[in-house]
């Protein structure tokens, strides 16, 4: 595997690795545990299993199912169409078995990589994504090793087999949700231009980045710490990825906090970029 996270190889074989651990994981499980509650809201096992699969469809290029959801789904939003639409390939999942699904992901892993690996798109090729919409070829291939791992960790955690914290989908991860951090200080908490914030992260992966906010509001993302920053968050990487990911609220999360304890929390109340 290259170790170049902007090479496409590199992205295909990290999606891979991730998709095929977490398919390792399920295929032992008892029909009972299928249904086990995870931490992404609202779904259980099945249901991760069941988004992974309808996404990877989607990007084959199959026809999406017919399906009317039922009303009394407290986790899809009104008005939310994203929500709604990844709920239907989960919706029309729920009564399959456990060998329906884990068929049906082996399938599709199997066209999905096949796809992957006969493409010959450049990297900044406009294609098809989620919802029809237009994205960069790169950016696709870099969110799916992310949304695969990031659902990995769901059933790992609600099987209570932890793994995986730094392969290299981890690592893509960790950079998709660092490129976040600018926008959750200075645009969603607000914070005022000339302070920084640090995110000191230990465990499978370390790092250390400040993100500062420049006059006009906008802010920056590097690896120099400042001697006195507004507020500097200590946490594991796990549960900064819990966070970032909406699974965890910021009051149950062991992360400690120094400097600007009101700031600290407008920072970890916007931290949740995705569901």
């Amino acid at each position: 595997m290259s170790n170049d996270p902007q090479d496409l190889g590199y992205l295909v074989e990290a999606w891979e690795q991730s998709i095929r651990s977490l398919s390792d994981v399920v295929s032992g499980l008892t029909e009972g545990q299928w249904n086990r509650a995870t931490e992404c809201p609202g779904w259980s096992i099945r249901d991760v299993v069941s988004h992974v699969i309808g996404v990877e469809l989607e990007l084959l290029g199959d026809p999406r199912p017919i399906h009317t959801l039922p009303s009394d789904l407290a986790h899809v939003r009104p008005g939310d169409e994203f929500s709604r639409y990844c709920e239907i390939p989960v919706d029309v999942r729920r009564c399959h078995t456990a060998a329906e699904m884990t068929g049906e992901l082996s399938y599709v892993l199997m066209r999905r990589l096949r796809m992957l690996r006969d493409s010959e798109t450049a990297p900044e090729t406009e294609v098809r994504g989620m919802m029809g919409r237009s994205t960069p070829y790169r950016h696709l291939l870099r969110s799916r090793a992310f949304d695969v791992w990031a659902h990995e960790q769901d059933i790992r955690r609600a099987t209570g087999l932890p793994g995986n914290l730094d392969s290299p989908a981890a690592q893509i991860s960790r950079d998709f949700l660092l490129r976040q951090l600018p926008l959750v200080v200075a645009e969603d908490a607000k914070i005022p231009a000339g302070n920084a914030v640090v995110f000191d992260v230990h465990g499978p992966l370390e790092f250390m980045r400040t993100v500062t906010v420049q006059p006009g509001g906008k802010a920056t993302l590097d690896g120099q710490v400042p001697l006195a920053p507004l507020v500097r968050f200590s946490t594991d990487w796990e549960t900064f990825a819990r966070l970032m990911c909406g699974r965890i609220r910021p009051q149950h999360a062991d992360v400690k906090v120094d400097g600007d304890r009101r700031a600290a929390d407008l920072i970890l109340a916007q931290m949740a970029v995705t569901l």
